[in-house]
C-alpha cells in the first residue's frame, strides 16, 4: 500500500527521490486507529478490535531539528501587535 501511494505521488511530481541528503528524514507508516468494534475470535469470545481505515506516515525530524537554525526573534501575540496599532 505504501509503493503504491509513493508511486503515485512520484508520477505526479509531488515527491522526487534524493539519494543523499543530510536534510532527509525517514518516514514509518503506522495504521491509523480509527475505532473500534466488537467480534467474535476462535474460542466464540467477544473481543474488541480496532477498525484500521487509512495509514498515517510518522516523521522522525531530529537530524533535521539538529542542522535548523533556531530563531531567536519570536513572533509577538495578535493582542500584543494589535495593542501597538491602535
Amino acid at each position: 500500500m505504501v509503493k503504491k501511494e509513493v508511486t503515485k505521488l512520484l508520477a505526479a511530481e509531488i515527491i522526487y527521490p534524493i539519494l543523499d541528503s543530510q536534510w532527509v528524514s525517514l518516514i514509518q507508516v503506522v495504521p491509523k486507529k480509527s475505532g473500534m468494534i466488537v467480534v467474535t475470535n476462535q474460542q466464540d469470545e467477544m473481543v474488541l478490535t480496532r477498525i484500521q481505515n487509512n495509514l498515517l506516515g510518522c516523521i522522525n525530524y531530529r537530524k533535521l531539528n539538529q542542522v535548523t537554525h533556531k530563531d531567536h526573534f519570536l513572533f509577538p501575540f495578535i493582542d500584543q501587535v494589535l495593542y501597538v496599532d491602535s
